[in-house]
């Protein structure tokens, strides 16, 4: 006890010190920076006027008296307001103290567009300054911590808290060179001084958020089989790992109560909760907004110049992506995807706004001191990579930013009541490559719609097919009718050495090529369908997760295997496998179980037989144990498609319309990393799965 006591006296005298130069610095800054953004909205001419510079410069000053004295006691009153305006509000309350700023100043008068866009200035010029002179832009926090450990409000526990932060679609590689080209000092420092670690893991088949962290926070990704994917026995369901409705399901499927976060955990802009108590912005608990409202906005709006700083740095952010899409049409950079007027502020809301919200939350978390683990996400360079590729200049600049964000959680542990160590890791990586419809001008809808019957009925959820909210667009053919009637028995094949009957006797049926308008010429059908097929009314449903397709057949509830497939669907697998773009195809044979399948061979993987070229080797000593473990989950598709992998380009085909992709196997994305204390001991063995990993940081948690 006494040892805590101290521990405290000590906390409260270090933040003391460090504030007085804190409090100096930053006051001095937001002068200086308010001063100048006055200048810049005056001569704009939009409804700011100063008699003088030393008006303006006397006025800046005013407001930032103003806002030191009224704004803390107005953002709590109007928090209500500033949230159900979506931070308007807040831009409103800031104009208004600069308007009372000028009935106390004569020869300075402020209305009509100038009371929003004067705020904004001033937080922009001010976090220009703060960056230069890499002044703390934290420190205003330090005041009611204090206030709350002299209140005892906050009762230490005498043990390390831990900060998980997660860098989402991150290779090792990509990290190593970021760190290497100087976009990431805050980690490059940890490293170099030692208190840190480095080492890769490896995903599981379904290499996206959904599995991985339905793995690494409930330790389970059983029947996640990718990003969507179909439950026949429901009606030929679609879950979405995103969904609103679904994320809370497949939470509630994963959880067994033992969560990462179970024990006094908070979780963070993250798709599962970790079974925490305390959560913002998670997918799977977004109906509770209780601790959303009252924290996460109370965060943003305490200090008056947050929320004008954050949409200042979103609209750099949006001219950032124009000015990326314009330098890659300057110099052709390839491959590259049109990313519309709509992307831009998409991606301005993952890459600046929750990433400012989220470290916003967790300093505060931090300095409350009262959270014992906490898991994060950022989103920002996973949805830039998809769209200008892993290795862009756009992609390592937001490493450099989110590298900001680490420096400015390892400040805040200077304030912090109690010790908290900080563990950066990935879900996942990407692997870039021109898409599968940029390559061979069809998509794998397309592709399928090729070898099926005419009159097939095909639901596809493609990106190339979607507009801006995921919606898919179909091209169905009129007076579709059921190809497959009832469920009687298939004759097998009854040699092993299938090869030649699965794969290479494609000419000997007829396979039709081209698309819809050659089955409209080839069988005379006049019109197309202006209805769009319901999953629930599709007989085949293609869905794609990055370079991993997934093709179910939803005329029958159970999985087809490998021979129904090949009787009710002649050409469907023949067909598949002979595309240059695919690298193999997965399916269950009733006789030989589980067998990857491509051009030039067949993997058979219950026994681990080849046949023919064993088609798995550029993927990875461990592709077939991946393949086996997802063929044996629930949901898994009648037929797994995976796209080819290029070893020497280190590219795949994605069959969504991105650069940088994941979801398969191939390269990158599958080689995530975690940085961790040195003095952690993680095992000597390779972290495969997503589920080993949490057994790993559970382990460690639990010593702590």
């Amino acid at each position: 006890m006494e040892d805590m006591e101290k521990y405290v006296l000590d906390w409260q005298a270090h933040v003391k010190d460090r504030s007085r130069f804190y409090w100096l610095g930053r006051t001095l800054v937001m002068w200086i920076g308010g001063f100048l953004g006055f200048i810049i909205i005056d001569y704009l001419s939009v409804g700011l006027h100063f008699d003088n510079f030393y008006t303006a410069f006397f006025a800046a000053g005013l407001v930032g008296l103003l806002n030191a004295l009224f704004w803390p006691f107005l953002a709590r009153i109007l928090l209500p307001f500033m949230v159900f305006t979506v931070g308007i509000g807040a831009l409103l309350l800031n104009g208004f103290l600069i308007w009372v700023a000028s009935d106390f100043l004569g020869g300075f008068t402020i209305g009509g567009p100038a009371l929003i866009l004067t705020p904004i200035a001033m937080a922009a010029v001010t976090a220009f300054l703060s960056a230069i002179l890499t002044i703390d832009d934290d420190a205003t926090y330090y005041r009611s911590v204090i206030r709350n450990v002299k209140k005892g409000k906050i009762k230490l526990k005498g043990k390390n808290g831990v900060i998980f932060l997660e860098i989402d679609g991150l290779a090792l590689n990509i990290l190593n060179e970021a760190i290497n080209k100087g976009y990431m000092p805050t980690l490059q420092k940890w490293l170099e001084d030692g208190t840190h670690k480095v080492s890769g893991w490896e995903t599981d088949l379904s290499s996206q958020t959904g599995a991985s962290q339905a793995g690494i926070l409930h330790g389970n990704n059983q029947d996640i089989p990718a990003f969507r994917w179909v439950e026949k026995d429901k009606n030929n369901k679609i879950m979405v790992s995103t969904g609103l409705s679904d994320a809370p399901l497949i939470e509630k499927r994963i959880s067994d109560g033992n969560g990462l976060l179970k024990n006094n955990g908070a979780s963070r802009s993250n798709l599962f909760s970790g079974d925490a108590a305390d959560v913002i912005f998670t997918y799977s608990q977004l109906k509770n907004l209780e601790r959303f409202y009252t924290r996460a906005w109370y965060y943003v709006y305490s200090n008056p110049s947050n929320f004008a700083r954050i949409l200042a740095l979103f609209c750099w952010d949006v001219f950032l992506d124009f000015a990326s899409q314009l330098v890659h049409l300057i110099k052709n950079v390839k491959p590259r995807i049109r990313r519309g007027l709509i992307y831009p502020f998409v991606r301005a809301g993952a890459n600046v706004f929750l990433r400012e919200v989220t470290t916003a939350v967790l300093i505060g978390d931090m300095l409350e001191g009262e959270v014992d683990v906490a898991y994060v996400t950022y989103l920002g360079y996973d949805e830039i990579a998809h769209h200008s590729g892993v290795r862009d200049w756009d992609a390592f600049y937001a490493l450099k930013k989110l590298d900001r964000q680490f420096h400015r959680l390892e400040n805040a542990q200077k304030y912090a009541p109690r010790p908290y160590q900080l563990v950066v890791q990935s879900d996942h990586g990407q692997t870039n490559g021109a898409t599968f419809l940029q390559r061979y001008g069809l998509t794998l809808e397309d592709l399928v719609r090729d070898l099926m019957p005419p009159e097939t009925m095909i639901y596809s959820e493609l990106s190339s097919n979607e507009d801006h909210f995921g919606h898919a667009i179909q091209n169905p053919i009129e007076d579709s009718k059921k190809y497959i009637k009832g469920k009687g028995e298939l004759v097998a094949d009854e040699s092993k050495h299938i090869f030649d009957r699965a794969v290479k006797k494609v000419d000997d049926t007829p396979v039709i090529r081209g698309k819809v308008l050659d089955y409209l010429q080839r069988y005379n059908i006049s019109e197309i369908s202006k209805k769009i097929p319901s999953s629930e009314d599709a007989q085949v449903i293609v869905l794609a997760s990055g370079n991993l397709g997934l093709i179910y057949l939803t005329e029958h509830v159970e999985r087809l295997t490998f021979e129904e497939i090949k009787t009710l669907y002649p050409d469907l697998i023949p067909g598949l496998v002979q595309h240059e773009g695919v690298g193999f195809i997965m399916v269950r044979s009733r006789e030989f179980g589980p067998m990857a399948m491509g051009g030039e061979g067949i993997h058979y993987l219950k026994d681990g037989t080849i046949e023919g070229e064993d088609i798995l080797t550029p993927f990875g000593p461990r592709a077939p144990r991946h393949l086996s473990r997802t063929d044996s989950f629930k949901y898994a598709p009648d037929i797994l498609v995976n796209s080819f992998y290029d070893p020497v380009t280190n590219e795949v085909a994605a069959f969504e319309e991105l650069v940088g992709s994941h979801g398969g196997l191939g390269g990158e994305q599958t080689q995530p990393f975690i940085l961790y204390p040195s003095d952690w001991n993680m095992g000597s063995e390779e972290i495969i799965g997503a589920e080993n990993l949490y057994k790993v940081l559970k382990n460690q948690l639990n010593k702590l």
